[in-house]
């Protein structure tokens, strides 16, 4: 069918590469691209004899347009993958339009240089794209990305309009560190110190950091507390949703990781802001990320399940009504079939899906656009045919 470039090669990375290379109908050809192009060498060989799709390497920095430019004009694909760090969404989206190829990410802009993450960077691209005659798929990994599907699924197939949205990502895995972030320590802990959002009636509520907790009994994981977060898909699905009057986001939390957080942000170490240390600036956030656990290398000890899902309320035939789309899925399982935590996996199966809906062209849209702007249907049946199976209720447990 044709060729992906994918730029990153960390756990995300790699489950979506093992996931292109059990997909070789559709992906013939990837090209693995990352500044350290060792990386991307070592997973090449353990794949290149399990799977019909050729595998090459490149060594490129993202934070260089003319790098990346120089890379897709050599590669020449028909998509660019992009799952590096979401510092890094601009340049390659750059590159992209220099090259008129198709973008796809899992994750909004972030400037380094900011605890501040929202999609006007991106959007302020949408123009450039439908001119150039390419479309740039944003946030095609779980939340966002699976979640912004089954809204747009409930939207299509439940309801005639629906009021609220609540968003539960539920990691009940166990790792056996005192304290280790699923995916990139650096985003996770700006995310989680940020100041949480919701959406409700037109406007955005801001709240305090952790401020909002509920507990919540989540299935074939057991009851947790979970807390209200600000999240990017908020923010285009209360565009893209038509009758919403709120969204909320809440992810669940250990108190040992609380209490670590907490820790960590009295001393100073959760901060981005430069410091002088022994006549060089370093930034505290950077350091400590260097120091915790990879998340890469979490999956041989994590057991435990996740359950990810979107619970919904609103109106069918003029009646209220209540419906719960959702995955849940085994750390231990993700490990054995692709050697990665859930947290990974969760992420990484949607980015290739969202590449193979682009490169089949059943998701076709010039322009710069969200995942609910798509037909949910074909992603849908790809998650069952790709590892993340959806459930559903008619009955859920509402969030107060």
């Amino acid at each position: 069918m044709g060729k992906a470039l994918i730029i990153g090669c960390g756990g995300v990375a790699s489950v979506a590469i093992h996931k292109c290379c059990q997909n070789s109908e559709v992906f013939e050809e990837i090209c693995i691209a990352s500044r350290t192009v060792s990386k991307c060498d070592v997973l090449k060989e353990k794949l290149q004899g399990t799977t019909k799709t050729k595998i090459t390497t490149a060594q490129v920095d993202a934070d260089k347009v003319e790098e990346l430019i120089a890379l897709i004009e050599k590669e020449k694909p028909d998509v660019v993958l992009n799952l590096a760090l979401p510092y890094q969404d601009l340049t390659i989206m750059d590159a992209c339009l220099a090259t008129k190829t198709h973008y796809i990410d899992t994750a909004n802009y972030e400037p380094e240089d900011t605890a501040k993450f929202e999609y006007s960077w991106q959007w302020a691209y949408r123009e450039k794209f439908e001119k150039a005659g390419i479309t740039a798929l944003l946030g095609s990994g779980f939340d966002p990305g699976v979640t912004g599907v089954f809204c747009a699924y409930a939207l299509k197939h439940e309801f005639d309009e629906i009021n609220y949205i609540d968003i539960l990502d539920c990691n009940g895995g166990d790792h056996g560190y005192p304290f280790a972030t699923n995916f990139n320590p650096e985003i996770n802990i700006r995310e989680v110190s940020a100041k949480g959002s919701y959406w409700e009636d037109g406007h955005w509520v801001e709240t305090e950091p952790m401020e909002i907790k509920r507990v919540y009994n989540f299935e074939e994981v057991g009851e947790k507390d979970m807390y209200l977060l600000h999240h990017e898909e908020i923010e285009s699905l209360a565009l893209n949703m038509p009758g919403i009057k709120r969204i909320r986001f809440f992810m669940t939390f250990g108190q040992s990781y609380l209490t670590h957080l907490k820790c960590l942000e009295n001393v100073g170490m959760t901060s981005i802001e430069p410091i002088l240390f022994e006549g060089k600036e370093i930034v505290p956030l950077q350091f400590l990320k260097a120091v915790l656990p990879d998340p890469a290398s979490l999956g041989p000890r994590t057991k435990g399940k996740t359950n990810i899902g979107c619970i919904f309320q609103g109106k069918k035939d003029g009646k209220e009504k209540t419906y719960y789309l959702y995955n849940i899925c085994d750390h231990e399982s993700c490990y054995k079939e692709v050697g990665s935590q859930a947290v990974a996996y969760t992420t990484g199966v949607p980015a290739m899906i969202g590449a193979m809906m682009v490169m089949t062209g059943k998701w076709n849209k010039p322009g710069v656009h969200n995942i609910e702007e798509f037909d949910p249907d074909p992603f849908m049946d790809a998650l069952n045919t790709w590892g993340l199976p959806w459930r559903e209720s008619h009955k859920p447990v509402l969030v107060d």
